[in-house]
């Protein structure tokens, strides 16, 4: 019996069609998302876009579920990389640099969010059919964003054990995702969009602040 080899891929050619396939159902369940939201995530329509059968849905990826735990996973995929521009974007040493660098990225957040609403949205509003968890892969690719805080609060507050940091690392997130959400959302009790990222920037500078003193 031979396999056939698609040029270069190391996959035979049954194989490379499979994720050709794949790759146009996540781009549509993406673009489904960006334009409609979560409730935008059809099969039917999916597939049409996608290009293949209803059916064939189920032969390149599980679910529905999955499917968009993917989307979302090339989302955090594209927050992971603004992020990092923002943690590399200040000086490198000292409690001032720390700070600085943890408010460049608390606005990089913002303006993903902002830039990326749907996409951005889809990340925190999906939850999984009733009785079936997260995968572990998808859990570990959240907690990734925490990777880009660790760091300048453990310069602030060096005296912190690792589960404090990861403790302390989650509260700035939450509370700095909150206020974007807020804001985004344009809610009644959210600060103005036009002095949004000020007050982000206030809220860590505050929080750093505190930190110090502590």
């Amino acid at each position: 019996m031979f396999t056939y080899w698609a040029g270069g891929t190391g996959l035979g050619k049954s194989e490379e069609r499979r994720q050709v396939q794949r790759a146009a159902l996540i781009d549509a369940a993406e673009a489904a998302i960006v334009g409609r939201g979560l409730a935008g995530l059809r099969a039917r329509e999916i597939a049409a876009a996608a290009g293949c059968a209803l059916g064939a849905i189920y032969n390149l990826v599980a679910d529905m579920d999955e499917l968009t735990l993917l989307v979302g996973s090339r989302t955090l995929a594209r927050l992971d990389i603004a992020l990092a521009g923002a943690e590399s974007s200040g000086p490198p040493d000292g409690t001032d640099a720390a700070a600085s660098r943890l408010v460049a990225i608390a606005i990089a957040y913002c303006r993903f969010a902002r830039d990326n609403l749907n996409l951005w949205r889809a990340l925190f509003e999906h939850r999984m059919t009733e009785g079936r968890p997260v995968p572990a892969w998808a859990i570990e690719e959240h907690m990734r964003l925490f990777a880009h805080v660790a760091p300048p609060l453990r310069a602030l507050a060096p005296s912190l054990d690792a589960t404090e940091l990861a403790l302390l690392s989650r509260t700035l997130f939450a509370a700095v995702h909150g206020v974007v959400l807020l804001g985004v959302e344009q809610k009644t009790v959210a600060v103005p969009q036009e002095a949004l990222e000020q007050q982000i920037g206030q809220l860590v500078r505050l929080f750093c602040l505190g930190l110090r003193q502590s």
